[in-house]
């Protein structure tokens, strides 16, 4: 029988109570430690998921000789940190999205997994569920034709929520759109293809200075065209469609936040009427990224397969969201021009 998997956890604040439920309903792993800095939020934490070992202090963790694989449920800003100590330590590592706010954070972390070995994974959950599966095979099937455009868009009222070093809406929420528009190039086009794109966007700064909303168009070398959206003062909405040369598939539930059920999308080809797929599964994607992470560890593995993503991706998806970025400030510094 194989030793348990050990979780060292990072940060004790919403998302770390979505991924401690999923580890302990997922069931083939034990949450053996967390660290936060507020002491009175870090008893709360450890008591109510029956966790035996608490550290104020995170690099002590990180450092914990039983702990396996470190989860970084921290801030935007702080992620790249945290992978370079977890990956010299030689630990397993699961990072929150996005994996940081900028390039030379990204290629830091990146550099320090590959250089010590270990297994890595960007947490952008929703990609381990067979919602994604599916979605996956059908485009393979070649049912919807040749990708012709792709319109994504995500918003949530976050705002009053997010740490603001964390730079906004494109960073929390913009890498799921932008992430998922990045899988369907790379399997429909190759590797070349889905990185060969212009970008122009606009913004807007919310209360807190960064982008609180902003829109992109993304126009690829082959002409595939795509438009994303994303807001984080306002509303909840999920939409991702791709029109291929024959048909459309188009999401009618949310496809960042699937579940055992209620997961759907259609297919439609043009001018007749649609065929819904419904995707059941055992959990929401939280707990199948769980069972991607343990199986890996147990197989020995540093990565696991698509559509999860690979280092790669997660390098090529920060160098999407670092360039809409800086469109959308580049957008708003005009229209300030403008204005005076």
């Amino acid at each position: 029988m194989s030793k348990m998997i050990n979780w060292g956890i990072l940060g004790t604040s919403f998302i770390s109570g979505v991924m401690a439920d999923a580890i302990k309903a997922q069931g083939q792993s034990q949450i053996y430690a967390v660290a936060g800095r507020n002491t009175a939020t870090l008893a709360e934490f450890a008591t109510q998921y029956n966790i035996a070992n608490q550290f104020t202090d995170f690099d002590a963790l990180i450092n914990d000789s039983l702990v396996d694989v470190i989860y970084i449920a921290l801030p935007n800003h702080l992620h790249h940190e945290y992978v370079i100590k977890a990956a010299n330590a030689g630990k397993a590592i699961l990072c929150e999205k996005s994996l940081s706010v900028d390039m030379p954070s990204t290629i830091a972390s990146l550099d320090a997994v590959k250089h010590n070995q270990v297994f890595f994974l960007e947490g952008l959950m929703y990609l381990a569920h067979p919602f994604m599966q599916q979605l996956s095979q059908t485009l393979a099937s070649g049912v919807i034709g040749d990708v012709k455009s792709i319109r994504g868009q995500y918003c949530a009222a976050i705002s009053q929520f997010v740490n603001p070093a964390s730079l906004g809406a494109l960073f929390n929420l913009g890498c799921y759109p932008a992430s998922l528009m990045q899988l369907v190039m790379q399997q429909q086009f190759g590797n070349s293809v889905s990185q060969q794109y212009q970008l122009q966007a606009t913004g807007r700064r919310g209360q807190d200075g960064n982008i609180c909303e902003s829109t992109a168009i993304v126009i690829y070398a082959n002409g595939v065209q795509c438009h994303l959206h994303t807001a984080e003062d306002y509303g909840l909405h999920a939409g991702f469609t791709i029109l291929g040369s024959l048909g459309s598939i188009e999401f009618t539930s949310n496809p960042w936040l699937p579940e055992a059920q209620g997961n759907h999308f259609s297919i439609t080809l043009y001018e007749q009427d649609a065929q819904v797929v419904k995707v059941e599964a055992k959990g929401n994607g939280f707990y199948y990224q769980v069972e991607a992470v343990v199986a890996a560890l147990e197989s020995k593995q540093y990565t696991v397969p698509r559509p999860l993503a690979q280092l790669q991706d997660s390098h090529d998806i920060m160098s999407l969201l670092t360039t809409w970025h800086q469109a959308a400030l580049k957008s708003c510094a005009e229209n300030l021009t403008v204005k005076g």
